[in-house]
């Protein structure tokens, strides 16, 4: 496949030449602003040819800095690259700002052992401050600044990009966006980011050739999180691979903003825990193409909801979203009936109710069909206890007409509420095929495994169905499908 053969030798800086920070009169107390003089040792490096720039153990306190082209920071084990809680160090007049910003730079990285603090929250409590004294405008959602809180990194339109080794947290939004960026590979991190709302711990936007490998992302918002912002562009060619998350959303995702699509994804050895909503989702509402995704070996535990697949038409400007192709193998998960995120710094929120739990839900509209979806060698442990006094949604097609389109709704796998399956609802979807899938409650459940609603072309290969105290049960229910 041609997603294996990105290059592997993604390395900033045509030379190997390491300028030290002090040259540059950089200072490590975390009390002196070093933006301008970090600036001026970025422009003087890539000025020179390239190199690197690295920071000993200190706190370096700093805003904005834009890394140019053949420039490497090396940030040694014990540096902190210190996030001032000012929002006026920022360069909030570009579109999306950022501590470490790059725009059209090629060759660059940042490297080592050290850390990237955001300092987030007081970054983002100091501009709601000026937001709401005037002095800022900014539109604000839930009381949170929409559009100037500064990404920990935010790289647009680069080329030859590597991240490695180091720790990012607590940024005052999405924690790392690289934004139509190509070549890229993000090796070894870790992300600890759960100070404050938005918090996405990586976000690969329009990419092509893009590689996150051996990675711990800890957010309080999406952990891994592909989305497509531009309807002429895709992400295309990215592997996600040996990789932990955990998440107050969801683990692996598409999307919400899925305008051009995403083509050949490769998602593979990943484990997701303690996260409130999907282990991994696609979401595609806004006319996005979405094709040739594999994943193999994801292993989900405490989570909310195992999979959910979604076509919806929010922000689509009547173009037709597509789903195919997509092909989820060695799979397993184990659902919790309780709040998975309890107890953690941001919590997500209380979903829907009333609703019992909800299922893995494949969920296409009458005139977007997902198609040609592989479920094979499946194991997925539901907490059951479905009870119809609490919540009912029955299999009748009268029933199942009720349940709605939510077209333009935000797509959310509790956005129905309930519906009327306990291990997968499957709606308005073709060829849909089930390989060597086991599917358990772990507590009797009102509802069946199973529910189809308008599909053609689904089969089933060594399906088992596990469920106490149920001796005869229709446990796969078809309506108006083949």
């Amino acid at each position: 496949m041609a997603l294996l053969l990105i290059n592997s030798y993604v390395k900033a800086g045509t030379t190997d030449t390491i300028y030290n920070a002090s040259l540059f009169g950089i200072k490590s107390n975390g009390t002196t602003l070093n933006t301008t003089s970090i600036q001026k040792a970025v422009d003087y490096i890539s000025e020179k040819g390239g190199g690197i720039l690295r920071f000993y153990v200190g706190r370096y306190l700093t805003g904005t800095i834009e890394l140019k082209s053949n420039v490497t920071i090396l940030l040694e084990e014990g540096a902190i690259l210190l996030g001032s809680t000012s929002i006026y160090d920022y360069n909030i007049k570009e579109p999306i700002p950022g501590l470490l910003y790059a725009k059209g730079a090629e060759n660059i990285a940042i490297r080592g052992k050290g850390v990237i603090d955001g300092q987030g929250r007081e970054v983002a409590y100091n501009l709601v401050d000026q937001i709401h004294k005037g002095v800022i405008e900014d539109p604000m959602k839930y009381d949170r600044p929409d559009n100037k809180r500064p990404h920990c990194i935010y790289f647009r339109e680069c080329k030859n990009v590597n991240i490695y080794g180091i720790i990012i947290k607590n940024s005052a939004t999405w924690v790392q966006t690289y934004d139509q960026c190509e070549n890229v590979v993000v090796d070894s991190i870790t992300v600890m980011s759960t100070t404050f709302w938005n918090n996405d711990g990586i976000d690969i936007v329009d990419c092509k050739n893009f590689k996150l490998l051996n990675s711990y992302i800890n957010a309080a918002d999406d952990a891994i999180c592909l989305k497509s912002h531009d309807k002429t562009k895709r992400n295309e060619n990215v592997e996600i691979r040996n990789n932990v998350a955990r998440s107050s959303a969801n683990g692996i995702k598409f999307g919400t903003v899925s305008a051009g699509g995403y083509k050949n994804i490769r998602i593979v050895n990943n484990k997701v825990y303690n996260t409130l909503r999907s282990a991994f989702t696609i979401a595609t509402p806004d006319g996005g193409i979405v094709e040739d995704v594999l994943v193999d070996s994801l292993y989900a535990y405490h989570t909310g909801n195992p999979i959910y697949l979604r076509i919806g038409a929010r922000w689509n400007d009547q173009r037709t979203g597509v789903i195919k192709n997509v092909t989820i193998q060695n799979f397993y998960a184990e659902i919790t009936e309780e709040k998975p995120d309890a107890g953690y710094e941001i919590e997500g929120p209380v979903e829907d109710n009333p609703r019992n739990i909800s299922p893995s839900s494949i969920v296409g509209l009458k005139n977007m069909i997902i198609e040609n979806v592989t479920l094979r060698n499946i194991e997925i442990s539901y907490p059951g206890n479905g009870n119809p006094n609490y919540a009912y949604r029955g299999t009748s097609a009268k029933e199942l007409s009720g349940i709605p389109e939510m077209e333009a709704a935000y797509p959310e796998f509790s956005q129905f509420k309930e519906l009327p399956a306990w291990g997968f609802f499957i709606k308005n979807a073709r060829n849909i095929s089930f390989e060597n899938v086991k599917l358990i409650a772990r507590n009797k459940d009102y509802r069946p495994a199973i529910v189809m609603d308008n599909v053609t072309g689904s089969s089933f290969k060594n399906v088992r169905i596990e469920e106490p105290g149920v001796k005869k049960k229709n446990q796969i229910v078809r309506n108006n499908s083949k």
